[in-house]
């Protein structure tokens, strides 16, 4: 008999995945590949069920004969182990970014007479109404919450892209690319103090209060299921602070970060050229130790940005601050530099890792850009945040735009390097 493989990477069986078996069930023996949590992440969704529960409502389907792990998205492993005569799977793969996984496939089975099946895939009122469901699921407080830790326990480093408003926000939730034969995504998003605040065209010192920034939080969360870092800043005085940590754990929230800094803000680029106070460190854990009390779930994550690289003060400053806010509770650490070189962020990633293995470290790459993440996740590094690009790369365009449209007094020869309108709507999905 003649084996018929297909994927997949739902948590629900609907009658999309059962027509896909049907037509399977003609060509031979099915057997169902589930795809694991590791691989899912890379180009799909996260899971809203266990592992073993997705395999098991495959394993009750009395039209799959077998049911098998497949932990990499591209076929190289499963059709070595199975040598399938044919690989099943809706039509919808034959389009970007998916066709990469499609060529994998055919390519594979070429080598030996297999074939691909593409099945029509099915979407209608119920298939619709189901995804839906998965996804207001995926963007629920009790969910959305939690999925950082479980990230950084699944991914090899979790890639964190800055967001300001519902839009980019879209973007970070739906760009998928394909390169070099593998699928990649954003894992978790960043809303960042800086670029919250440059959006609404207000200076980066804490000038923005928190109910504004908090409706930032609700346009994000609106329209995304990932999870979700926020800028804290200094925290705010102690009193104040335990009110931000209830409220964002209220929200859905998955962390906030603060730094060991006093006083006026100053964005950390700008380093001892102007004023900056480091907080001490008695007063900065008593901050950690506040949040982490008030905290009504285990899910919620305090990390501590240190600041001590960017002021100056030293290696072994900014080490013990580090150990000392890990002895009062923090959840992770944030180590920051603005050099050029990343030598002392990795410097300070591999002595920390010397004496605490398992605390999670977040750098952001900014001045130090050349190094990779696969670099840095050898060093230990947890959370990599691209905390200003999508803003940065926004402003240029536009003005540019602007400019043009003054310069020419018509739209024509902006016209070729903007995105059509109807492809910016397709990102919104509409209920």
């Amino acid at each position: 008999m003649k084996t018929v493989y297909t994927c997949f990477c739902t948590d629900v069986i609907h009658e999309g995945h059962l027509n896909i078996l049907n037509v399977a069930k003609k060509y031979g023996k099915v057997i169902v590949g589930i795809l694991s949590d590791e691989a899912m992440i890379r180009f799909n969704r996260f899971p809203t069920i266990s592992f073993e529960d997705r395999i098991r409502i495959v394993k009750e389907l009395d039209i799959v004969d077998d049911v098998v792990v497949q932990d990499d998205i591209m076929y190289d492993k499963i059709v070595a182990e199975l040598r399938p005569d044919y690989i099943i799977h809706g039509d919808n793969w034959k389009d970007e970014p998916m066709k990469a996984i499609r060529d994998n496939a055919e390519t594979l089975l070429s080598e030996y007479g297999g074939e691909v099946i593409d099945v029509p895939y099915t979407y209608n009122e119920n298939v619709k109404r189901i995804d839906q469901r998965i996804k207001e699921k995926l963007s629920m407080p009790e969910y959305r919450r939690k999925r950082l830790r479980q990230l950084i326990g699944l991914c090899p480093i979790v890639k964190t892209i800055e967001v300001h408003s519902g839009l980019t926000g879209l973007i970070a939730e739906k760009t998928i690319v394909e390169h070099n034969g593998e699928l990649d995504q954003f894992d978790a998003m960043w809303i960042s103090s800086l670029c919250d605040s440059t959006a609404k065209g207000k200076p980066d010192i804490e000038l923005v209060d928190m109910t504004s920034r908090y409706r930032t939080i609700d346009d994000v969360m609106e329209v995304t299921t990932k999870p979700i870092i926020f800028d804290g800043d200094t925290g705010g005085l102690i009193e104040h602070f335990v009110y931000t940590v209830r409220t964002l754990e209220r929200m859905g929230v998955s962390a906030i970060i603060i730094e060991d800094k006093t006083g006026l803000k100053k964005n950390s680029l700008f380093g001892t050229e102007v004023q900056q106070t480091q907080d001490s460190i008695e007063h900065f854990c008593e901050k950690i130790k506040a949040g982490k009390k008030i905290q009504l779930t285990d899910d919620f994550m305090i990390i501590a940005r240190i600041e001590s690289l960017i002021l100056e003060q030293g290696m072994e400053d900014a080490l013990e601050r580090a150990f000392a806010y890990v002895e009062a509770g923090a959840d992770g650490i944030m180590i920051h530099s603005r050099k050029k070189d990343p030598a002392e962020i990795l410097e300070f990633c591999d002595k920390f890792r010397e004496k605490n293995s398992s605390t999670p470290i977040v750098v952001v790459p900014t001045s130090f850009n050349q190094i990779t993440e696969s670099e840095l996740a050898e060093h230990g590094v947890n959370i990599v945040i691209y905390a200003n690009q999508l803003t940065r790369s926004a402003f240029p365009a536009m003005e540019q735009t602007a400019r043009d449209i003054l310069k020419y007094h018509r739209a024509k020869e902006v016209d070729e390097r903007l995105m059509p309108i109807k492809e910016i709507i397709t990102l919104i999905d509409e209920l």
